[in-house]
């Protein structure tokens, strides 16, 4: 049996390696490397359920705002933290990984007390309940790190009968007040803001039964009340705890964000969040059923769900992604599975490179999270999230994350605005705002011989530019070669002519293709063109798409490669069945649950 288990599996590697490695060589190495390791069944499933099963619409080329940051992120405890020298060397360890942002929950418990309007922890002798917060965000500021502020946690003033800190407030007036004065304290130096936490869960709604209209109330509220304070915040909706439990316990992240839509959800925030925890299996994970699966996958559906009710131009960022590296000696079963601290490294850096490489509708990844601060936490499940320990020695994975992120800024398969990160502008670029431009911004030049660069992977790139009377021309090229599908000028110079009698905004022209799946860099050069009517020239760009065609030979052995993994799957999984029928009834009720 087991030779011809080991058989079925050298066909399938041997197929996945021509079909797939040449378009995505490194996607396909890791996932056979989470193939045959464990729960090799499901995983050999995934990828059959992806070649037969359908494609979630999730309009991957939509254009979409908050997607062209620095991705990384990580959640920090740093109110947690008495001496400033810790908050430094936390912000200093994260910059010098690469990332570009810290989540951090605001306790509305320790701001706005004893009493509504009131600022004073008399119990704790703190004269001003501000200054903790103040301290972080100053701090975070001067390190160059971007917040996104979780806003919860119920003081009791505003929870009178219930002790549970995760309770809504009896009157939603007094949470939106409270956003209000956070935000407005903070203007200029935070922008973010999440609205509660995991809201389909009834441990986080004051252990009551959920409701996704009445969170969509308190979202309205402090939707509104924030952009009162500044019109330029950005609303992240609360991340919905990944299950498939229908219950007055918790609701099924899917069907709840329908019903958040259907009780008016679509107004009140500008970011979705999820929370992609890989759980049992790595980021390859492709199995794909709002009934079954809780996986890394699922956010996937959740974009679904978006592009259904006509949110397409807004992006999903991730709340919380990790894996937890749970000693074999810890005394409880995991809660949230088990990887080794290698495991957790390379599954990491595999999400994270899923993300860019697959899902252009997500934009910051948060990872959970950086460093538990008490010894205490330690006999904790979650601590095993962490990226180093207390005291800032640092995990395999902090180091794996550093090496990604650390990396030059490229732009992979998605619609980009011409503010992405790896754009890099050369000459006197204008930043300029118009309603018929593609999510109403765009740059100008004035100056022949200004320039533009990006870092790109994909096969094609198509240009988004602006088109009318004074315009000139790009020269384009791609790795220092004339872009293949435009013309060239009697120097052999490839071209976009940008002129027109008639003014086109957000044109979409392809300048290459039929390219290598690889690393690409586009140069952009601002030259005037066959224009004589005299005046002014201006060049207008409105940002790029960057699309990825596999090669004819993935389409021609695809229906082969599914049915010998259809084979493959039957003819191993009475073995494979039978191993995992022993496992531990820990892990099966922790298994598709809540977290």
């Amino acid at each position: 049996m087991m030779r011809r288990i080991g058989t079925a599996f050298l066909a399938i590697v041997i197929l996945m390696g021509v079909a797939l490695g040449y378009t995505y060589r490194e996607s396909a190495k890791d996932a056979l490397v989470d193939l045959i390791g464990v729960e090799a069944r499901d995983q050999l499933v995934g990828i059959y359920l992806g070649l037969t099963s359908r494609t979630p619409n999730t309009a991957d080329l939509a254009p979409m705002d908050n997607t062209g940051l620095n991705p990384f992120g990580v959640n920090v405890f740093l109110e947690q933290e008495v001496e400033e020298i810790q908050i430094r060397r936390t912000l200093q360890m994260i910059k010098d990984a690469g990332f570009g942002w810290i989540k951090q929950q605001v306790l509305w418990d320790e701001i706005e007390i004893p009493e509504k309007g009131e600022y004073y922890d008399e119990k704790n002798d703190v004269d001003d309940t501000w200054a903790k917060w103040d301290r972080i965000v100053n701090l975070a500021d001067e390190y160059g790190l971007r917040i996104i502020a979780r806003l919860d946690g119920t003081p009791q003033w505003a929870r009178p009968g219930n002790p549970k800190l995760e309770t809504p407030p009896d009157d939603f007036a007094d949470y939106g007040d409270f956003v209000y004065a956070f935000v407005g304290r903070y203007r200029g130096k935070v922008k973010h803001y999440q609205i509660w936490n995991e809201p389909n869960r009834s441990f986080e709604w004051g252990n009551r039964p959920v409701s996704a209209p009445e969170y969509v109330r308190l979202l309205q509220i402090a939707y509104i009340r924030a952009k009162q304070a500044d019109p330029d915040a950005v609303i992240l909706s609360a991340a919905l705890a990944p299950t498939i439990e229908v219950s007055e316990r918790a609701v099924n992240d899917v069907i709840f964000l329908q019903q958040m839509y259907d009780a008016g959800a679509k107004n009140y925030f500008d970011v979705m969040s999820t929370n992609p925890y890989g759980l049992r299996s790595g980021p390859y994970d492709r199995r794909l059923d709002e009934e079954k699966d809780v996986n890394f996958s699922r956010s996937m559906l959740i974009r679904e769900v978006m592009v259904r009710n006509g949110d397409e131009n807004k992006p999903i960022w991730a709340s919380e992604m990790g894996w937890n590296a749970l000693p074999l000696d810890f005394p409880e079963e995991p809660l949230f599975g088990r990887v080794t601290p290698q495991e957790q490294a390379r599954y990491t850096v595999q999400g994270f490179r899923r993300i860019l490489e697959e899902w252009p509708w997500m934009g910051v990844v948060n990872l959970w999270h950086f460093r538990r601060v008490h010894a205490v936490n330690q006999n904790e499940q979650m601590y095993y999230f962490s990226l180093v320990d207390r005291n800032f020695n640092p995990y395999p994975v902090y180091e794996a994350v550093r090496s990604l992120a650390t990396s030059s800024p490229v732009a992979y398969r998605g619609f980009h605005q011409e503010d992405h990160w790896a754009v890099k502008y050369g000459g006197a670029w204008e930043v300029r705002s118009d309603p018929n431009a593609a999510l109403g911004e765009y740059r100008r030049s004035r100056t022949s011989g200004d320039a533009l660069s990006f870092t790109f992977k994909g096969t094609e790139l198509e240009l988004v530019v602006r088109l009318q009377e004074t315009s000139g021309r790009f020269l384009v090229t791609v790795d220092g070669s004339p872009a293949n599908k435009l013309p060239r000028d009697d120097r052999g110079r490839a071209y976009l002519d940008l002129q027109s009698f008639d003014d086109e905004w957000q044109s979409i022209v392809p300048v290459a293709g039929g390219l290598s799946n690889g690393l690409h860099e586009a140069v952009l050069m601002t030259a005037p063109g066959d224009y004589t009517s005299g005046g002014d020239l201006v060049w207008d760009f409105d940002g790029f798409v960057v699309d990825v065609q596999p090669p004819i030979v993935n389409l021609l052995l695809a229906p082969v490669l599914s049915t010998l993994l259809g084979i493959a799957v039957g003819w191993t999984g009475g073995h494979l069945v039978g191993r995992r029928a022993r496992t531990t009834a820990g892990k099966d009720r922790a298994r598709g649950k809540t977290r």
